[in-house]
């Protein structure tokens, strides 16, 4: 049995990056998928929340806590504490986009998503700046090698993807990031699978 469990509900939502991340790393996981028994188990969660993740006997709760320990773990949080300071920074700046896209579509989709879209370009453009400064796009958000903020952007590139078709064509150094880090043959093979393509995005239904 793998080491690792997630107990989350039956959508990618704050588990895709973290599920990315494993499967670029080679490893195998655990789902424990809730439904009707949510309220019978919340109390038991730390702050009442899900995703939870199990490493063995450890266990730990909210997504990016994970995610920084998952990159502690498999060397993907840079090379010193000030590397590690901006991957968390940057982690951060994607963190702030996705709290926008998850507001569109759990309140404001349906008055929204027009004014959310064209602001798009605006909220990407530092993104594009900053694969640009590094290495003209070669690199990855921080340096030259993955580190766990780059699961959790290219994850929410995924989902503006869906959302808006084509949001990435003029942003060309962000566009060839994106299909390079995909095009990694463990991830790849992971986002093609049917655990990955058939699990729902958002638990509302929305995208």
């Amino acid at each position: 049995m793998p080491g690792y469990t997630i107990t989350y509900f039956p959508v990618r939502g704050r588990c895709s990056a973290m599920r990315m991340l494993l499967a670029d790393q080679g490893e195998k996981w655990n789902d424990i998928v809730v439904g009707e028994n949510w309220l019978e188990m919340k109390d038991s969660c730390a702050f009442g929340q899900l995703p939870k993740f199990q490493d063995g006997d450890f266990v730990l709760f909210q997504s990016n806590a994970i995610l920084r320990y998952l990159g502690r773990k498999y060397g993907l949080y840079g090379k010193n504490s000030k590397e590690s300071a901006l991957i968390d920074m940057l982690n951060d700046g994607v963190e702030d986009l996705r709290l926008k896209y998850v507001i569109l579509i759990y309140k404001d989709y349906e008055t929204g998503k027009d004014k959310f879209v064209t602001s798009l370009p605006e909220e990407l453009k530092w993104f594009e700046k900053i694969l640009e400064k590094n290495n003209k796009g070669q690199g990855f958000l921080h340096g030259d090698q993955i580190s766990f903020a780059d699961y959790n952007f290219v994850d929410l590139l995924g989902n503006l993807e869906i959302l808006a078709p084509g949001c990435l064509k003029e942003m060309p150094f962000i566009e060839a990031y994106n299909e390079r880090v995909k095009s990694r043959p463990k991830l790849q093979a992971y986002l093609q699978s049917d655990a990955h393509r058939k699990s729902p995005i958002n638990g509302n239904g929305k995208q």
